[in-house]
């Protein structure tokens, strides 16, 4: 059913089996607007369907004024007294009756096949191909093989399935739409959508139900048979067929009878071969996912995602797997999110429980997470759903700023949904985090030193950003010294070590988080640059020069770390699975070894100290993390080893991560429940990326962490800062090294920074440190000292 090619190819020798939640383990198709998860049952199969639109349970009241609580939360810190000062704000909301609710996605239905089975099934294989987002379930009855396969088509927006067969038996299917299965939650109480109905005419399917708000959600689906016949009554049914295609549009909102019309007309419109529509939907998917390759040259390609997780399970993770996850990040990314529709959320388009955990848009760690390999993996578009979804909310994050704080500017909760980007989740480590907006331009910018669009700089970027120094500018106040104070401020999510106790423990509320400063400093640094280059809000450069200044420095403790809090009343906590602190170094550019190494060598002691916390409290993003930052380090094999911790413990059987080892195996945090978090797949795709290439505008660094075992190998084209793209092709034990770069944006001027093992080149001179670049690609040919390997 699939192309032979199998470097792409995830494969699973049985369907989905968690007795609890068997959505986890399905497979998943998305066009960035609606997902489809194939569970793969031969009998009975179950597809979940999802439309990225469809929320519930949200609660949004009027956010209370608490800001004239300030000042004593100020006092009470300023008096050593942050456990006082901790839950006051927090308090004065509750005080004025604040009553809010973060919403959650809603599945919006589950497509039921049955299909008889004369004899027991054999030959058993579910596939994902990541090239065109096409599941398949195959199997054989008898003498009879049987097929299903699915796509979600981006330019149809529709879920397309075929049903085939090889052999003397005819297809005979019941199809069914209907609500998801309501033994999908986690907690007692749920209201369940209500109305549900069914309708079956002819060829078509009419499926709708209603939300608690009481408007509809629903799906149309038809089928169109080969050799065959239906009959509708409870369902549809097929009898004598020999092949089956359905086409299936869905509805978040509306009245069902008109948007159940509305969706007859589209799929009227559209073809009636799946071979068309695939080919239609793989050529736009496709210019994505093959905008840049990673290739280790591996063996076992073929072998399913069992095999090669065993393999993974009794030591090192073999090249398939880390080829196969790298293209697996990347492919959730592009089938969960495109320019103008919602960001990826930490489900992805694929949510099948009606209480979802931290299925929301989490911006102290998770979104960014996602989303940067966007623009190293040479995907910059898929961004612009971040921005959009940004821009969207900014007169809530406007009054975020005003209520909590008295600020102008914006502030940006750390958790946000689509329904609302209010202030949700009162805990104090979620009130006094003040870094969303600052983290986020951070994006912003790097889209512009990416792309070299001045136009998203000038009328997207600098306006963004603006706002978020403007609420710096009201929020932080002057100490004796003249230097900035951030209280209340917060570490992600951390407590001081003085006022730890255990894992448990939450006393996040303190003063000069150095993740605040490290912040603010990027993002006026690169106001500052990005307003000259623009040309506007020139005269506020003054201004934000003013408030840099005042920035303190980061501060070194006595072991030699960069300490988590820039002030005396705060001890660090390395027991912690949160890096924030070490921002500067990673997300950020603004330190590193060549820029400032005594300070870059402190920042990777605070790294180092960070192992204290042991496998016990570690996570599957956090895992992701790590790899990232041990990349940037120049640790390539620390950081692979990461990602092999990260096989072994939060991956599951799909390779979709969840947030911990749900399996008592001693690595990541004890829970009740493992919650699905794609942050970590996507987090793998990123450090990847960061171990073959690093770049701020005007140098590049090629291999800065390649770990040992990749000894041969392609990878590109990746974009880096500056608007270049280079292309990698290697073979260690040959000593060879080939480069191809390019600027994306007329003529540039880099230096290349090579590996210390590059002796020569055969047809270019040896010196790099004024390599001209144009838009025509400039082939380099390197030798590598291979005794040195």
């Amino acid at each position: 059913m699939h192309s032979m090619n199998t470097k792409h190819l995830i494969s699973m020798n049985y369907p989905a089996s968690w007795w609890r939640s068997l959505w986890r383990e399905a497979l998943p198709s998305g066009n960035g607007r609606i997902g489809a998860a194939v569970y793969g049952g031969v009998h009975e199969e179950t597809i979940l369907l999802n439309h990225e639109e469809l929320w519930w349970g949200g609660v949004t009241s009027p956010l209370p004024d608490v800001s004239a609580s300030l000042p004593e939360v100020r006092r009470l810190l300023n008096k050593g007294l942050a456990p006082e000062a901790d839950k006051l704000l927090s308090a004065s909301l509750q005080e004025q009756g604040y009553s809010a609710k973060l919403a959650s996605p809603l599945p919006l239905g589950d497509l039921k096949i049955r299909m008889p089975l004369r004899q027991a099934f054999r030959d058993y294989k579910r596939t994902l191909q990541m090239e065109t987002g096409e599941v398949s379930v195959v199997w054989r009855d008898g003498e009879t093989r049987y097929g299903r396969r699915l796509f979600v088509s981006r330019p149809a927006d529709a879920v397309v399935l075929e049903i085939r067969k090889q052999g003397p038996q005819a297809i005979e299917a019941e199809l069914r739409l209907q609500l998801h299965d309501k033994r999908d939650f986690r907690k007692p109480g749920i209201v369940f959508p209500e109305n549900e109905e069914m309708l079956c005419t002819g060829d078509t399917i009419y499926y709708a139900a209603q939300q608690t708000d009481g408007s509809d959600f629903g799906a149309v689906a038809r089928i169109i048979t080969t050799g065959g016949q239906t009959d509708s009554q409870d369902g549809l049914t097929i009898k004598e067929a020999d092949a089956v295609l359905v086409r299936i549009k869905l509805f978040a909102r509306g009245d069902r009878v008109q948007e159940w019309r509305r969706l007859d007309e589209e799929i009227a419109s559209m073809a009636d071969s799946y071979e068309a529509l695939l080919a239609e939907h793989a050529a736009e998917h496709g210019l994505l996912f093959r905008a840049m390759e990673f290739d280790l040259a591996a063996e076992g390609r073929e072998l399913s995602n069992e095999e090669l997780l065993l393999k993974a399970y009794q030591g090192d993770a073999p090249d398939a797997l880390m080829e196969k996850m790298w293209a697996y990040g990347r492919y959730l990314l592009i089938s969960s999110s495109r320019a103008d529709g919602q960001p990826c959320h930490l489900y992805g388009l694929w949510c099948g429980d009606y209480d979802a955990v931290w299925a929301f848009h989490m911006v102290n760690e998770n979104l960014q997470m996602m989303y940067w390999q966007a623009l190293s993996g040479n995907m910059p578009e898929l961004l612009l759903a971040v921005f959009n979804y940004m821009e969207s909310k900014m007169p809530d994050f406007r009054l975020n700023a005003k209520q909590l704080y008295g600020c102008r500017g914006i502030f940006i909760p750390a958790p946000s949904t689509p329904d609302s980007g209010l202030l949700k989740h009162t805990s104090p480590h979620i009130i006094h985090w003040t870094g969303g907006a600052g983290w986020v331009s951070q994006h912003y910018y790097d889209y512009y030193l990416h792309t070299g669009d001045m136009d998203f700089l000038r009328n997207r970027a600098l306006p963004f950003m603006r706002e978020a120094a403007l609420f710096y500018k009201d929020f932080f106040t002057l100490d004796e010294e003249g230097m900035w104070v951030s209280s209340p401020s917060n570490s992600p999510e951390n407590t001081p070590g003085n006022y730890w106790q255990g894992p448990t423990t939450s006393m996040g509320t303190t003063m000069n988080a150095t993740m605040d400063f490290a912040i603010a400093k990027e993002l006026l640094t690169n106001l500052i640059q990005g307003a000259s280059l623009a040309e506007v809000y020139t005269d506020e450069i003054p201004a934000w020069r003013e408030m840099l200044s005042r920035i303190p420095p980061y501060q070194i403790s006595a072991d030699g770390a960069v300490k988590e809090w820039m002030h005396p009343f705060f001890e660090d906590n390395d027991h912690h699975r949160h890096e924030s602190h070490v921002y500067p170094v990673f997300p950020g550019t603004e330190v590193t070894r060549s820029s400032d190494p005594v300070l870059f060598d402190a920042f990777i002691r605070s790294i180092e100290k960070r192992l204290v916390i042991g496998l016990k409290q570690q996570s599957g993003w956090s895992l992701a993390h790590m790899a990232n930052n041990y990349a940037r380090m120049g640790r390539g094999d620390a950081a692979l080893e990461c990602l092999e911790i990260l096989s072994r413990s939060c991956v599951m059987n799909n390779l979709i991560t969840l947030h911990n080892d749900w399996r008592g195996m001693g690595i990541g945090v004890d829970m009740d429940w493992a919650p699905v978090q794609l942050d970590a797949n996507m987090g793998w795709t990123a450090a990847v990326q960061e171990m073959l290439l690093f770049a701020v505008p005007g140098e590049l660094h090629i291999w800065p962490a390649r770990p040992t075992r990749w000894t041969k190998g392609k990878a590109g084209p990746l974009l880096a800062r500056g608007g270049i793209t280079c292309t990698m092709d290697w073979d260690l034990p040959e000593g060879r090294l080939e480069l191809t770069l390019r600027s994306i944006q007329g003529n540039k001027q880099i230096v290349l920074i090579l590996p210390e093992n590059v002796i020569s080149t055969a047809e270019n001179p040896a010196d790099f440190h004024s390599l001209s670049l144009t838009e025509a690609p400039l082939h380099l040919t390197l030798k590598l000292r291979t005794e040195s390997l």
